[in-house]
């Protein structure tokens, strides 16, 4: 269940990897350099993220990190609240291996571990209840949202807060017009993102149908909902190479994915962005940038 891993109406974590057009079943562990280079590169948005939740959340005992994926913001987490244990949930154990590692690199071991199993109902395995339960875009890869809030609230201890990362901006990379095919690129690969996204979301096992409104979901869930911000990442160009390998990187997911719904010059035009043999590409043009928004909702469970 990556952060993604690691995507909203943003699939940069990235729903943009499918086997087919008509698969939207994820590989997470095939995925896992992609979602590491990705929340390593959004790094600065979580550390503020971070910081803003520490304002509400004082000296949290646990924190649980829902649908984790390979454990990059989980670490960020022990390192940010140092009292901390941090408990790291995906439903793929080869990504949970990962943030072991990880955890073991960074010298955070001792306080760290990880639960592997389906979201929501893993979370019944925890032995503690969560007084942070942070859950980064693994919500809308559950079929029952509302059901899945429920039982993420269930699991806060009095007073424990849920931090809900949904929603955002789509990233952008390249100018609106960049000398090869037709302007607006970007905005016509997030159409054909949106209708992936959208059906991902119906082929989900119990798929119900939800407004994303997202403070009214979490009251719904019993919570009182606190605060919501977004959290802006701004690597302008010229990108350095690692912005550059996460927009190639990001880019060409779509094009394995989402290669049927484009038109053909919209194709062609991809695939000179990923020649790197081609001036043109975004391996060496000089306009490259990532421009991406994260929003947080929090909301707090009563005493």
């Amino acid at each position: 269940m990556a952060h993604h891993h690691e995507h909203e109406h943003n699939h940069q974590h990235d729903h943009s990897h499918t086997r087919g057009h008509d698969h939207t079943d994820i590989d997470w562990a095939k995925m896992a350099p992609h979602l590491e280079a990705q929340a390593e590169l959004f790094t600065p948005v979580y550390e503020r993220a971070m910081a803003w939740l520490a304002k509400e959340v004082t000296e949290p005992g646990l924190i649980v990190d829902a649908g984790s994926g390979p454990g990059v913001v989980s670490c960020l987490f022990a390192e940010a609240f140092p009292g901390a244990r941090v408990v790291a949930v995906d439903r793929a154990e080869p990504l949970l291996e990962r943030a072991r590692a990880r955890a073991a690199r960074q010298g955070v071991a001792d306080r760290f571990g990880t639960l592997a199993g389906e979201l929501p109902d893993v979370l019944d395995e925890l032995d503690y209840p969560a007084d942070l339960l942070w859950a980064s875009r693994s919500l809308h890869h559950l079929g029952d949202q509302r059901a899945g809030l429920a039982a993420f609230a269930a699991r806060l201890a009095p007073g424990g807060t849920l931090a809900l990362l949904e929603g955002g901006l789509p990233s952008r990379f390249l100018p609106r017009d960049i000398g090869i095919g037709r302007p607006g690129l970007q905005a016509r690969l997030d159409v054909v993102e949106q209708e992936w996204f959208a059906r991902m979301r119906a082929e989900l096992p119990g798929a119900v149908a939800e407004t994303e409104d997202w403070p009214a979901l979490l009251t719904a869930a019993g919570l009182k909902h606190t605060r919501t911000r977004s959290f802006l990442l701004d690597l302008p160009a010229p990108a350095s190479d690692r912005a550059r390998a996460y927009v190639a990187a990001s880019l060409s997911r779509l094009r394995e994915g989402l290669a049927d719904a484009l038109d053909p010059d919209d194709r062609a035009t991809l695939d000179r962005l990923l020649d790197p043999a081609d001036p043109a590409s975004v391996h060496r043009r000089p306009d490259v940038f990532v421009l991406a928004a994260y929003t947080v909702h929090t909301a707090v469970r009563p005493l």
